[in-house]
């Protein structure tokens, strides 16, 4: 048994300002964007919603802009298992998280446990 639920909205930004690209996003979505001196890392910055709100994400990335999803789960592998179950296929297996492709074509990663009240509110899975 093992639980999932979504965990993040990455905008993934092909740009050589981050910082520009959050001043956007922030303003678009009304949502404060993390001060580049808190960042954990340089190639993501957080907008700040409401809480309880599910996270977005800017991230620097070397392919086109898109966005995607991250699936949270407490257990990486039987939910790559279960995902591709039901039709999706791996792309990329990474040190911390899996890149997997639905059947439509959209990426979204399989990441571990990222925010508070996953064991209330995930999905449970036999």
């Amino acid at each position: 048994m093992h639980k999932s639920r979504l965990g993040a909205l990455i905008i993934d930004c092909q740009t050589d300002d981050l910082q520009r690209e959050a001043q956007f996003w922030s303003a678009a979505m009304g949502a404060a964007s993390e001060a580049p001196e808190a960042q954990q890392n340089p190639r993501y910055v957080r907008l700040e919603g409401s809480a309880g709100e599910v996270p977005v994400l800017l991230q620097v990335v070397d392919h086109p802009s898109r966005v995607h999803l991250d699936i949270e789960t407490d257990n990486i592998k039987a939910e790559v298992e279960r995902l591709e179950s039901i039709g999706a296929e791996v792309v990329e297996r990474l040190e911390r998280w899996t890149v997997m492709q639905a059947p439509s074509g959209h990426r979204f990663c399989v990441i571990g446990v990222g925010r508070p009240g996953f064991e209330e509110h995930a999905n449970v899975w036999a």
